[in-house]
């Protein structure tokens, strides 16, 4: 079998939904044999880091099938790289395929930048933002390549692996026949004795908590988490990655903690006196800079796939490494039968809870004119309840959208964490919509990031995609507009002084994208009645807001969890 063929046949094998790419020289020939084959659909992106960021989308939402992208070599591949960090960084489960120049054109040892037209190092320059990189010298070698990049990306920690192809080999002959599906490997398990500890201290304590990370998903945990909640009766907090792991009317859940976390969330990690991590890496967006304060007297109990991540910035933490959903599966046989208990012991921290939620809701962080963020978040969540996702861009919405949400038990929240790159919603939001198959997918985006990968708007329109996009417009870079606020004496350079932006209901009207603006509070519900009207196709609402909107509340840089902006000044400038 042609090896491009085999390819493409194990693809279908895999039940890979969708390759994302955008077309080169170097990957002609396994374009072609997946168009042949005929069992995995082609979608043609516009750019090759927007294919990147479709495939991350497709692989957090189906999680155990890893998303797939192609791009041909040179400027191709090196424009995958952004996405490939963000899978890295995320815990993604993907696999990259590149085309590269044929092997008599490859320059070796030879002592030149280039010897092929394009020829790019992209193993060399992928290897420390992958799980592990292979390139093929041999078409012989593809099957167990193939077998071994799928098992990497989806096993342990998730993440991305890139498969480096020369043409010439793409086009060789692979005499193996196609390997079924493998089975699952059996995953570790917890020593029943940590989770007994567990017990012990939150017996002891009056004000425990669940930290829920975004490790919850990429391991795949989400029922067994949900499950050992309710057994066990704890609040849970949870970081941006884990917006979508307990229903925002859960009964348990305490909001979202760190940087930008709900004021009353924050409060409460503070005070907390016994802390659960599960999938969390505890960085500096979700603890602040003061880890010594973070930690105080109380008993952290920390479990995580990743020994790296363990007693990393936070230390003296009773760790443990495993796998979260046998590890959780361990935590809820020993905390069965003890829910009551521990309910009616911590009765009055759930109501401390709730008041500081009453006392410091979202929707009063900001007092400003025009449309409120926070309240438009609420109101867009009322309208959506049937959508399946929202993907969700980097800057301010991404936090207003975090804090005030509403989402629904089977709703998914897909954002940019590690990477943080401005121009990830519109073409994840393609990868998601592939994969939910029908469901609508909400865009919230800024007009910054916007505009980094607008061009993906001709394939949301090529392919009538379900996806509702919202732009919240405050003609800046607001992120940064607010950092130079406060650190820069309001100097405003390249957030507004020298940036503009279009008006995107006319850019959306050119790829026949039905679309609106609105600018007045009094008109958002018409306007968003109008957007909701029709989920089969794409749409586009812009929203006009205050340019001197800022996101509240914030951790002040250098003090404790419980000092937020506006009412603390941080102590020093942010190093991240």
């Amino acid at each position: 079998m042609k090896a491009s063929d085999y390819i493409a046949e194990t693809l279908a094998v895999r039940k890979v939904p969708a390759v994302f790419e955008l077309i080169g020289g170097m990957i002609t020939h396994l374009v072609d044999s997946i168009h042949v084959v005929g069992k995995t659909p082609i979608i043609s992106m516009r750019h090759e880091q927007g294919a990147a960021f479709a495939a991350e989308a497709s692989g957090r939402i189906l999680g155990d099938i890893p998303g797939v992208a192609m791009a041909t070599s040179g400027p191709g591949a090196t424009n995958l790289l952004t996405g490939i960090g963000s899978c890295f960084f995320d815990s993604s489960p993907a696999v990259f395929i590149t085309g590269q120049v044929n092997r008599h054109e490859q320059k070796g040892t030879r002592a030149v930048r280039q010897l092929g037209f394009q020829e790019t190092d992209i193993a060399a320059m992928a290897a420390p933002i992958t799980k592990k990189v292979f390139t093929v010298n041999d078409a012989e070698e593809l099957p167990q390549i193939l077998e071994d990049a799928f098992r990497i990306a989806t096993t342990g920690r998730r993440g991305p692996v890139l498969i480096d192809i020369p043409m010439d080999v793409q086009r060789d002959q692979v005499t193996a026949p196609v390997r079924p599906l493998p089975a699952s490997e059996p995953a570790g398990t917890l020593d029943p004795a940590f989770a007994q500890d567990a017990l012990k201290a939150v017996f002891k304590s009056s004000k425990p908590l669940i930290l829920a990370g975004g490790g919850l998903r990429s391991g795949l945990a989400i029922d067994s988490f949900r499950r050992f909640a309710k057994l066990a009766n704890i609040p849970v907090v949870h970081s941006l990655m884990a917006i979508d792991v307990i229903a925002s009317d859960d009964s348990l859940n305490a909001g979202m903690i760190g940087s930008y976390g709900n004021r009353w969330s924050n409060l409460a990690l503070n005070d907390c006196d016994c802390l659960i991590v599960l999938g969390s890496r505890l960085d500096v967006r979700q603890t602040g800079s003061d880890t010594e304060g973070f930690k105080g007297t109380r008993p952290i109990f920390h479990v995580d796939v990743e020994p790296g991540e363990i007693n990393n910035r936070v230390v003296d933490c009773f760790a443990t490494i495993s796998d979260l959903n046998p590890a959780i599966d361990v935590l809820s046989s020993v905390f069965e039968g003890h829910g009551t208990q521990i309910a009616q012991q911590i009765a009055q921290w759930s109501r401390a809870i709730a008041d500081l939620r009453a006392q410091w809701p979202d929707t009063k962080e900001l007092n400003g004119p025009g449309i409120n963020p926070n309240d438009f978040m609420h109101q867009l969540s009322a309208k959506f309840t049937g959508a399946g996702a929202y993907v969700v861009d980097v800057g301010q919405h991404q936090m207003w959208a975090a804090q005030s949400l509403d989402l629904s038990t089977q709703q998914r929240f897909l954002t940019s964490g590690g990477m943080g790159s401005m121009g990830f919603a519109l073409p994840a939001s393609i990868g998601a919509a592939v994969c939910l198959r029908g469901q609508p997918v909400v865009v919230v985006a800024g007009d910054g990031g916007f505009q980094c990968n607008i061009q993906e708007l001709s394939t949301v329109s090529h392919l009538g995609l379900p996806i509702k996009m919202v732009v919240i417009n405050n003609q800046s870079h607001g992120m940064v507009r607010q950092f130079q606020e406060s650190y820069f004496h309001a100097r405003y350079q390249s957030t507004v002084w020298g940036y503009d932006a279009p008006d995107f209901a006319r850019v959306a009207a050119a790829y026949d994208i039905q679309s609106r603006t609105v600018e007045q509070p009094a008109d958002l519900d018409q306007a968003l009645d109008w957007f909701a009207a029709d989920t089969g196709g794409p749409s586009l609402l812009q929203v006009m807001i205050d340019p001197a909107a800022n996101a509240y509340p914030k951790l002040a840089f250098g003090r404790g969890m419980s000092s937020m902006e506006p009412h603390a000044t941080p102590l020093e400038m942010e190093g991240t």
